[in-house]
């Protein structure tokens, strides 16, 4: 049984940080990418970050800068550090892996990510 679980979420005030973890387990084997996303209710759910197994990362663009993605593709684990953070980075982050082109059909139940004063 596959299983991705995001932790680490939380309220803060802008300008704050938070680091989120996610761990992947079950009968996941080739991993060539792990992601974050977040969603905002009503909205689609949006790509942040991604790392590949050979260590190159992208971002969204209204993230470069303020969020670094790493992770251990062994432990299948992937972490965001979330530093700068402003009102519109509210949303619930999910995490998911790449096997082949393709993410995982499935998702966590995500972390909430609050931003406020």
């Amino acid at each position: 049984q596959v299983q991705l679980v995001e932790s680490g979420g939380g309220l803060v005030q802008p300008g704050g940080s938070l680091k989120l973890s996610c761990a992947a387990s079950g009968s996941i084997f080739s991993i060539n990418a792990m992601g974050w996303f977040r969603q905002v209710p009503g909205k689609q759910r949006d790509v942040v970050a991604v790392i590949s197994s050979r260590g190159s990362t992208n971002y969204a663009d209204s993230v470069k800068g303020r969020f670094t993605i790493s992770g251990d593709f062994a432990k299948k684990t992937v972490y965001l550090q979330m530093n700068s953070l402003k009102p519109e980075d509210t949303a619930v982050y999910y995490c998911n892996v790449r096997i082949s082109t393709a993410y995982l059909p499935y998702w966590g139940q995500g972390t909430q990510v609050t931003v406020s004063s």
